[in-house]
């Protein structure tokens, strides 16, 4: 039924500013749309994601996007840490830490949160 469709992200965010502060100069994501300001469209790759002005913003307390990132994933982390992004250290069952980066299960996995603590991760696979 939805096989052959493709599907967006949607991140809620209280303050708009803040949010396209990081999301574009801090993630470097290509606006693509803006209504209103109410919500903007950012170009990931061969997919969107869609930010959007909700006074729920920040309440999922799971991951909401993750990036395929390939053997790039250590560079990435060092520039988004170099930009002031802090990484989330978690304690997961056969990951082990290796800097900000989580290792185990054949991957290497690194989440981070965008201001309004939406949860945000970087994947190798």
């Amino acid at each position: 039924m939805l096989e052959n469709s493709n599907a967006t992200a949607n991140l809620a965010v209280k303050d708009m500013a803040k949010a396209k502060a990081f999301y574009e100069g801090t993630l470097g994501l290509k606006q693509v749309d803006d209504m209103e300001g109410e919500l903007v469209v950012y170009k990931s790759g061969g997919t969107l994601i869609n930010v959007y002005h909700s006074q729920f913003a920040g309440t999922n307390k799971a991951t909401a996007v993750t990036w395929t990132v390939g053997d790039h994933i250590e560079p990435i982390v060092k520039s988004l840490k170099s930009k002031g992004v802090a990484f989330e250290h978690y304690e997961m069952p056969g990951l082990s830490l290796e800097g900000d980066i989580h290792v185990g299960h054949g991957m290497k996995v690194a989440w981070f949160k965008d201001p309004d603590g939406n949860i945000l991760n970087l994947v190798d696979k």
